[in-house]
């Protein structure tokens, strides 16, 4: 059953990170960083990535939508949340319209890891995922 499912999942266009997401990669990541360092420093990563483009920038809610060309277009965006003084959480919800006969999951799922992989560049990692 679970090969039928993961043959599905692999044609799913949306993927969206979570604390309790199946794919461990996947889960919500938290750094030891304000809410204004982490927001500035996403923002300042897709500013700087020349496939990206920058549509929405909402520090109130805590979002920005990312309009991506390469290697597929597809939409992000990305959420940070301040957890505690110190600690703030980065979730990305990325979709596309496009058809791949291979299936779009692999790619979009390659992207976001790469951002996270970014991210820990940049800022402390505290954890993966919800604690216990």
């Amino acid at each position: 059953m679970s090969v039928i499912r993961n043959f599905f999942i692999r044609f799913s266009k949306q993927i969206e990170t979570s604390d309790h997401h199946k794919d461990s990669s996947l889960n919500t990541h938290y750094y030891k960083a304000s809410f204004n360092q982490m927001f500035n420093s996403v923002e300042e990563l897709f500013r700087q990535d020349a496939d990206c483009k920058i549509v929405t920038v909402s520090k109130d809610h805590g979002e920005i939508a990312v309009e991506i060309n390469k290697p597929i277009p597809c939409f992000l965006i990305v959420t940070v949340v301040s957890v505690r003084g110190m600690e703030t959480a980065v979730d990305f919800n990325i979709s596309s319209e496009k058809f791949s006969p291979i299936g779009l999951y692999p790619i979009l799922r390659k992207r976001l890891i790469s951002y996270y992989e970014k991210m820990n560049k940049l800022h402390t990692l505290v954890r993966i995922g919800k604690s216990s």
